[in-house]
């Protein structure tokens, strides 16, 4: 099973400049997925995708966001569909697939763009919906910096505005009893961390190939600086039957949205 997720930016519209629908569209065919996890949904971006592709749709709707989805191709049997009940900024999409391995969900999530707290009750919130299921993936656009990397070259490329989405303030020691002395920063990596210590398997940092920084592309975008974004993870049952993975970086993924899609092979 080929699973991939892709953050399409802003459902692929671009207002007066048309759309990006057909080159992200065939990013996706050309790579030949089983399971595409969508985030950055918008009108009928989604569907027309399904369409287009050949593949079923499950959407999650978003209340103060953007929709994300998950299709589905048309030899696999979905055995139950929704959204994840929690106020998500975005949403969150969970499917449950037949395998001959056994039941596999998937859960597709988009989270918080701006902050990192926020970011961190929803990583929990994922955790809590992969509950005891052997065989789950969580994927999507987590908009949070993994915490194994040293990543104070890329934030400090990056303009204020965007840098202080990860950023971490706390008092800087138990040494300094003043109330107004500075602030200091560290890098706010609590999401991805929720999630590794929930024992979920970090799917590119074990058998990833390739460079990892998944946005900006060739499209550009200032909040980015080479910056790993998008993510896979499995349960440890799951990360067992792990192949690979590694960013899809093509001519096309270069001006079909300003993040890279991700792909893992997964033999169940």
């Amino acid at each position: 099973m080929r699973v991939m997720t892709y953050n399409i930016k802003t459902g692929g519209y671009d207002s007066s400049r048309g759309t990006r629908l057909e080159p992200i569209a065939e990013v996706i065919g050309s790579a030949l997925p089983d399971v595409v996890a969508l985030q950055e949904l918008r009108g009928d971006s989604g569907p027309w995708l399904a369409e287009r592709l050949g593949m079923r749709m499950i959407r999650a709707r978003s209340s103060w966001g953007q929709p994300v989805a998950v299709l589905v191709g048309p030899e696999w049997t979905v055995l139950s569909a929704g959204s994840v009940a929690r106020p998500f900024h975005h949403a969150a999409a969970r499917v449950e697939i037949a395998t001959l391995g056994g039941p596999l969900t998937v859960i597709c999530a988009h989270l918080h763009p701006h902050w990192g707290w926020r970011r961190m009750h929803e990583a929990r919130w994922l955790v809590t919906a992969v509950g005891r299921n052997r065989h789950a993936l969580v994927l999507g656009d987590l908009n949070t910096l993994d915490p194994w990397t040293d990543h104070q070259e890329r934030l400090a490329a990056l303009p204020a505005p965007y840098r202080v989405r990860h950023l971490r303030w706390r008092p800087p020691g138990r040494e300094r009893s003043d109330r107004d002395v500075a602030t200091v920063a560290r890098v706010d990596t609590r999401a991805i961390a929720a999630l590794d210590a929930a024992g979920l398997v970090d799917v590119f940092r074990a058998v990833g190939d390739g460079p990892a920084e998944t946005a900006p592309t060739a499209l550009g975008g200032a909040e980015f600086s080479g910056m790993r974004l998008d993510y896979l993870f499995a349960t440890p049952a799951l990360a067992d039957r792990l192949r690979s993975c590694h960013v899809v970086r093509t001519p096309t993924a270069d001006r079909a949205s300003d993040h890279y899609p991700v792909i893992a092979e997964i033999d169940i």
